[in-house]
C-alpha cells in the first residue's frame, strides 16, 4: 500500500478554487505558513502543484446575528484552533490522513456542474438504458485544515441521464446540515471522523467543536454526516447515505439536475444513523438496514422497511464492543451480519492513537438472523477467523448442505484503509460457508492463484440479490487504490474475464444494469462506469456489454469526475413516480 500511495503523490493537480477571505486573524497566519510550505512534483507528463494541508480560505467574519459573547467566543476558539494546527504542522501526517495523498490527482474534488445536454457519444447507447445513472463520492467543499481521509469529504452525486440515445450530465453536493452550516461560516467547522480524530489533538478538536456548539456558533443537533457513500432508490426516493447520519432525500429534476430535498427520517420513524449499504429484496421490495453506535449500547440495531416505507421495530443486537460495520448481506430468509476485527475504541485517543483499531485478539464471526425476527434471541453466530470483508457482494442459502453461502472480498491488513501499514493490501474474493447445524465455517478463494487480483467495489445482478448468483462484477483495484478495470467472475467455476478501461485510464465501481430483468441469462445487460483519462485529464461514462465485454458506447463528460464510491440506476419509469 505504501508504494501505491506514493505513486498517487506524483499525480497531484491543483484542486481548490480560491474563495473570498475574511480579514486577517491569527488563524490566517497558520494558513500563510502552511501555504508557504507548498511543494511541487514532476512526472513525465506534467508538473502538478500539491494542495496545501490547510485551507487557502480563512474564516468569514462572525455573523451579524451573533451577540458580543458569541463573537468573543468565536475569536477565542479560532485562536485555540490556530495554535492546535500550528503544533500539528510540526509532525508529518500518516499517508492515510495526508491530504496531499488522500485527495491528490483524480481523487481531488471538483465544483458543482449544472446540467449539460446532448453530450458527445462514441458508439451507440443501448435502447434499454433509459434513465439516470447516479454515483456518490467524497468531495470536500473546503480544503482540509489538517488531517483528511478520503472518506471524510462532503457527499457529491454525479448523474448521467440517458434517453433516446442522448445523454446529459450534472453533479451537485448533497446539502447536508453539516455542509450548509460550514458554507455559512465560510470554513470547515465539523470534525473529520477519520482524518482528524486521532490522539490528543483529536480530543482537542472534539472539545472545540462542542464548545462552538455550546456558544451557538454551530448546531450539531440535526446531524453531522456527509452522505458520501451509498445510494439507493426506495419508495420513490433517491437516498444518499453514509453510516454517520440519517439518509438524505435527493430528487432528479425534469432537466436532469439534482436537488436535495431533506434529511430523511422516513416520516419521523428513523432516529438513528443508517448503514450506507441497505439491501432491497428483489421479490418483496422491502428494505433491510443496520445502524451502529460507537459510544453507547446497543452498539448495533437491525430494522426493515415495508415497500411503502413503514419501519419495523428495532432489533437490538448485543455486541461486546462497537464494530465497524460498513456492509452486510441478505438471503431469502436471513440477514447476515459481520462482527469483525476492526472496532472503535475511543479510549485509544487518550493514549495518543486512532479510535479505529484492528483487534487481533478478537475472532471474526457472522451472525445469521431471521429477517422478520422481533428480537435477537434467535441469532446464530458462526466464527470465521482472520476474516475482514469491507463489502459483501451477495449471500444465499444452500438447501442441500443447510449452509449460508457468503460472497465477499477478504482484506488484509484489515485496518489498512484507516491506519498506515507497510504491508501491501490484498483483497481476495472469497466464498465463505456458514454451517448452521455445526456452527463451523469454511472459506476459500474463488480465483486461482494465477488469476488472483485485488477485487473491491462492485455488485451482482440486483434482481438476484439474496439468491444464488453465478456472476459478480468487481473493480480491479490495482494499482491500489486506483481501479484499472473490472472483472466478471464466475462464482461457480472461478473463471474470470477482465475488461481494462484503457492506457492511463482508471475508473471505479462497475454497475451492472440488466437489459431485461426477466431475461433467462443472468449476465444479459450492461456495465456502466465512470472512467478518467489521466493523460488527457478528461472523464467519460463507458457502457460495456456484460456478456461479450465489448465497449458499446462512451459518453464524453464536460467535467472531471473524481474517483468515488457507490451508485445506482433509476429508470425513466421510476423517475416519473418520484416522491
Amino acid at each position: 500500500m505504501a508504494s501505491s500511495l506514493a505513486a498517487i503523490n506524483s499525480l497531484i493537480k491543483p484542486t481548490f478554487q480560491p474563495r473570498e477571505s475574511s480579514p486577517s486573524c491569527s488563524y490566517n497566519n497558520v494558513v500563510a505558513l502552511r501555504n508557504s510550505n507548498r511543494k511541487r512534483c514532476v512526472n513525465s507528463l506534467q508538473t502538478y502543484q500539491v494542495p496545501s494541508k490547510i485551507a487557502t480560505t480563512v474564516p468569514t467574519s462572525p455573523s451579524s446575528k451573533w451577540n458580543f459573547l458569541q463573537k468573543a467566543a468565536a475569536m477565542a476558539l479560532d485562536a485555540v484552533e490556530a495554535s492546535l494546527v500550528s503544533r500539528e504542522m510540526q509532525h508529518p501526517l500518516p499517508k492515510t490522513t495526508d491530504p496531499e495523498i488522500q485527495i491528490g490527482g483524480n481523487f481531488a474534488p471538483v465544483p458543482e456542474h449544472r446540467v449539460s445536454h446532448n453530450l458527445p457519444v462514441t458508439g451507440k447507447i443501448p435502447e434499454c438504458i433509459s434513465g439516470v445513472y447516479v454515483r456518490n463520492g467524497a468531495n470536500p467543499h473546503f480544503e482540509p485544515t489538517a488531517g483528511h481521509h478520503l472518506f471524510d469529504g462532503d457527499g457529491m452525486v454525479h448523474a448521467v441521464h440517458c434517453h433516446n440515445g442522448t445523454a446529459s450530465y450534472a453533479c451537485r453536493f448533497t446539502e447536508t446540515e453539516r455542509l450548509v452550516q460550514e458554507r455559512n461560516l465560510g470554513r470547515s467547522a465539523f470534525p473529520k471522523a477519520i482524518g482528524e480524530l486521532h490522539g490528543h489533538s483529536g480530543i482537542a478538536r472534539l472539545a472545540l467543536f462542542y464548545a462552538r456548539g455550546l456558544f451557538g456558533l454551530i448546531d450539531h443537533s440535526h446531524g453531522m454526516g456527509v452522505a458520501n457513500a451509498g445510494l439507493v432508490y426506495f419508495n420513490n426516493r433517491l437516498l444518499a447515505m453514509s453510516e454517520d447520519d440519517l439518509p438524505y432525500h435527493l430528487q432528479i429534476t425534469p432537466s436532469g439536475d439534482l436537488k436535495t430535498i431533506e434529511r430523511y427520517s422516513f416520516g419521523g420513524q428513523l432516529d438513528s444513523p443508517m448503514i450506507a449499504h441497505p439491501k432491497i429484496d428483489p421479490e418483496t421490495k422491502e428494505l433491510f438496514a443496520l445502524s451502529y453506535n460507537v459510544i453507547q449500547k446497543p452498539y448495533l440495531k437491525y430494522f426493515r422497511f415495508s415497500p411503502d416505507g413503514t419501519k419495523s421495530q428495532d432489533v437490538d443486537i448485543q455486541l461486546s464492543e462497537p464494530t465497524m460495520m460498513h456492509d452486510f448481506a441478505i438471503t431469502e430468509r436471513f440477514v447476515v451480519i459481520p462482527d469483525q476485527q476492526v472496532i472503535f475504541k475511543i479510549s485509544e485517543m487518550v493514549r495518543g492513537g486512532s479510535p479505529v483499531i484492528y483487534d487481533k485478539s478478537k475472532v471474526s464471526r457472522f451472525g445469521i438472523l431471521d429477517k422478520y425476527a422481533s428480537d435477537a434471541s434467535g441469532i446464530k453466530w458462526v466464527e470465521v477467523p482472520e476474516c475482514f470483508c469491507f463489502h459483501l457482494w451477495n449471500a444465499w442459502e444452500d438447501k442441500e448442505t443447510d449452509e449460508v453461502v457468503v460472497i465477499g472480498s477478504c482484506m488484509t491488513p484489515a485496518d489498512s484503509i484507516f491506519n498506515e501499514s507497510d504491508q501491501g493490501l490484498q483483497s481476495v474474493l472469497s466464498e465463505i460457508r456458514l454451517d448452521l447445524k455445526t456452527g463451523k465455517s469454511t472459506r476459500r478463494p474463488i480465483l486461482s492463484g494465477d488469476d488472483q487480483v485485488n477485487l473491491e467495489a462492485g455488485m451482482v445482478n440486483k434482481h438476484k440479490l439474496g439468491r444464488k448468483t453465478q456472476f459478480a462484477y468487481l473493480a480491479i483495484a490495482e494499482p491500489w487504490p486506483k481501479v484499472s478495470g473490472f472483472a466478471k467472475v464466475d462464482l461457480f467455476s472461478g473463471q474470470v474475464k477482465k475488461f481494462f478501461y484503457g492506457k492511463e485510464k482508471f475508473g471505479g465501481e462497475p454497475l451492472f444494469l440488466p437489459r431485461d430483468p426477466n431475461s433467462e441469462n443472468e449476465d444479459d445487460g450492461y456495465i456502466l462506469v465512470f472512467v478518467h483519462d489521466e493523460k488527457m485529464w478528461k472523464s467519460e461514462l463507458q457502457i460495456i456489454n456484460a456478456m461479450t465485454l465489448e465497449l458499446e458506447a462512451s459518453i464524453k463528460l464536460p467535467s472531471r469526475v473524481p474517483y468515488g464510491f457507490h451508485g445506482t440506476f433509476i429508470s425513466d419509469k421510476d423517475l416519473a413516480n418520484q416522491a
